[in-house]
């Protein structure tokens, strides 16, 4: 009978759901039909097929050929289904044997010559196909990052002459061996490169600890992007887990893998003239943004004010959840996006309100609608609200008293974290509310102050929960066993901003 069935993956969201491509030769005039909710990409695949199959030294079918890619609801876009509609049309012409394409997966785009081009959304294929118990066949530049997920039945191929030449046993493909991925951490900036700014550094030694969101605001000039630009530096390396989904992300984008980098929590820093949809993702087939390519790392917004308000007002749910929700005509798709904000900003328009040189000419009125543009739900929505000042640095602070480094403030912030991962299995800024009243119980005299700060800062409840949460963390830096009037007053500083935003 003249037809074929082959699998390949789609793409819906972080999922790679099956494909069953259907290849079917009938008598009529020639011609070449792709049927199955297939954009512009996928339809123009006939001609790339067609040619491949040519310069591969195969014969072209001259029937009617009808592709029907099932299930038959779901969009497919892309170049990625070009192998397995090759593989189907020389099946069902009999050109290869068909029983063998039932215990394999295939994805690559190809070329006109045969060759296999990579494709993006490899690594939740590959993970989809490892549960359907297949072996992947996959373009050989992509073979490297789709090791990450451990699939021991990966077959590289690099055209289409070498996948037939295998399925017909005349020389055979072998799984390659297994890459070998990185964990150390090496990064080209250090805090030690900081001199001075100590009550900046702390602050994010906290940050670092728990995944507290933070707001810098001071003049230009005082280092927060430099400060911001080196949190990464001393965080905690990516679980296996944390950075497998990471990677998945990434790989949606197609973004350059680099094996020596797996460990490393990303760092995204987009620039204030980006979209709402570049920052939370979407599109006519919907695309990760920056906030989930940021997933289990930093995000990045230098000069906060100057980003349009409706674009930050976007990322207040992703902040509570960890996930976005993207919805489109044809399509939903969900990307988790549990990121760490830094932001930074400058006082007032020109940057030098209070400065001592008194330079600054802004008017009240200009530095309040400057400041107004951050919204106040979503300045709540940051635990920790730090004053980056102007201070001045001899040249004997920076030649002759070494900065603390990195390596030296990671390992202080791993053993705090650690504490906090045993104790409820997440860090503390990820606790919720319940939790929050589970773990960060006070003394009388704690509570006291609390509520005393409460009521003299208009504090909100997510506010109240926030400090409690940074408190946790200073304790944990500190080894005790419990949240006291020290930790929790150091927690509450970090709140000025309530009073003058």
């Amino acid at each position: 009978m003249p037809l074929a069935i082959a699998y390949s993956r789609g793409s819906s969201g972080v999922h790679a759901p099956l494909i069953t491509v259907e290849v079917h030769l009938s008598n009529g005039l020639p011609g070449l039909n792709i049927v199955g909710l297939a954009e512009a990409a996928v339809k123009e695949s006939k001609d790339r097929v067609r040619s491949a199959i040519i310069n591969s030294g195969f014969e072209f079918p001259n029937q009617r050929i009808t592709i029907n890619l099932a299930p038959a609801d779901l969009p497919k876009e892309g170049g990625r289904f070009d192998l397995a509609i090759a593989l189907g049309i020389l099946a069902a012409s009999q050109q290869i044997p068909s029983h063998t394409l039932h215990t394999y997966e295939f994805l690559g785009e190809l070329s006109l010559s045969g060759g296999l081009r990579s494709v993006k959304g490899i690594l939740p294929a590959a993970l989809a196909c490892r549960e359907s118990q297949r072996i992947l066949m996959l373009p050989a530049n992509n073979l490297q990052e789709a090791q990450l997920i451990h699939h021991p039945a990966l077959l590289a191929a690099r055209d289409l002459t070498t996948v037939c030449d295998h399925l017909c046993d005349k020389q055979p493909i072998f799984p390659a061996e297994p890459a070998s991925i990185s964990t150390e951490l090496a990064f080209a900036a250090d805090f030690s490169d900081v001199h001075g700014q100590f009550q900046a550094k702390r602050a994010l030694e906290i940050a670092a600890t728990g995944a507290h969101n933070v707001i810098m605001l001071g003049p230009p000039g005082t280092g927060k992007s430099m400060l911001a630009s080196r949190l990464p530096s001393i965080l905690p390396p990516l679980t296996e887990q944390q950075a497998q989904e990471t990677a998945i992300i990434a790989s949606l984008c197609q973004k350059p893998f680099n094996a020596q980098q797996w460990s490393h929590p990303p760092f995204r820093s987009p620039h204030h003239t980006a979209s709402a949809i570049a920052l939370v993702g979407g599109g006519k087939f919907p695309r990760p943004g920056e906030i989930s390519l940021a997933h289990n790392g930093t995000l990045f917004l230098d000069e906060l004010p100057e980003f349009d308000r409706k674009v930050l007002e976007v990322l207040r749910e992703p902040m509570e959840t960890g996930m976005v929700s993207i919805s489109r005509a044809q399509q939903q798709a969900e990307f988790p996006a549990r990121f760490q904000l830094i932001a930074a900003m400058n006082p007032c328009p020109c940057g030098y309100w209070g400065d001592p040189s008194g330079r600054c000419r802004c008017t009240s009125e200009q530095i309040s609608r400057y400041r107004q543009k951050i919204s106040g739900p979503l300045l709540d929505r940051i635990d920790m609200h730090l004053e980056v000042n102007r201070q001045p640095v001899s040249y004997e602070d920076t030649t002759q008293h070494e900065a603390e480094t990195s390596a030296t403030i990671r390992k202080r912030v791993i053993i705090a974290r650690e504490r906090a991962m045993t104790r409820q299995a997440k860090p503390n800024g990820w606790l919720t509310a319940r939790e929050t009243q589970t773990f960060c119980k006070l003394p009388p005299s704690c509570q006291q102050l609390l509520d005393q700060a409460q009521l003299k800062l208009g504090l909100s409840h997510r506010a109240y929960h926030r400090i409690l949460r940074v408190a946790l963390s200073i304790a944990d830096l500190a080894e005790a066993a419990k949240i006291d009037i020290n930790h929790l007053s150091e927690a509450i500083g970090y709140r000025r901003l309530d009073r003058k935003l």
